[in-house]
């Protein structure tokens, strides 16, 4: 397949979007986040990209400390709004209805219509150019109980969460391709999860 050679961009894509929130002794903010990723397990970390002139930045690098608020189809209008307006001349909790919720460890406030929230402390800033990379650890995770199945396992499927893709929101609600490691699955355990995956579609009807 022929190829069109393009200059360098910001090109991986789709990637999450979330709505981080922050705070500081003055103030609490809503800053959307496109560029955010998962960068350790052990321990839970991940990176988010603010550039400098945002309200947001100095809350986060002050405080060293953010919520990152999984985004859901509900939310996706909120979050859209909250990257596009800025914290120095609204309250964006208030205008788009959100509610806070008081994290466990961190002075940031968690958005309760999100169905997971993940409490961050800051370990380190790195200085890159447009934007500042900070990583972070993750202190506590907060998910709806809704979420749990019998099994006591987080369906985060079930959640209707949102990617974002050159400039555009989708949702996530396709049915998956296959589980991690579906390409060397053994017949008999293909055989079963479709089995499952059967019984569950048809259970809601």
């Amino acid at each position: 397949m022929e190829k069109t050679i393009m200059k360098p961009s910001a090109m991986l894509n789709p990637v999450p979007v979330v709505l981080v929130s922050c705070a500081d002794d003055r103030e609490e903010n809503l800053i959307t986040i496109a560029w955010a990723g998962t960068i350790c397990s052990d321990p839970p970390m991940v990176s988010i990209s603010v550039r400098k002139e945002r309200h947001s930045y100095h809350i986060i690098r002050e405080s060293g400390e953010f919520v990152i608020n999984l985004v859901t189809e509900d939310l996706a209008k909120a979050t859209d709004f909250c990257g596009v307006r800025s914290g120095r001349d609204l309250d964006k909790f208030e205008v788009c209805g959100l509610s806070k919720v008081p994290g466990a460890v961190v002075a940031a406030p968690l958005v309760a219509e999100s169905p997971v929230n993940l409490e961050c402390k800051v370990k380190q800033i790195i200085e890159c150019g447009s934007h500042d990379v900070f990583l972070a650890e993750i202190v506590k995770v907060h998910a709806d109980q809704a979420l749990f199945d019998e099994a006591g396992r987080i369906r985060l499927d079930k959640a209707g969460l949102v990617a974002y893709c050159h400039g555009e929101y989708f949702g996530l609600k396709k049915q998956p391709l296959g589980k991690f490691g579906y390409s060397v699955m053994k017949p008999k355990t293909r055989k079963r999860i479709n089995r499952e995956r059967y019984q569950a579609k048809h259970q809601k009807k």
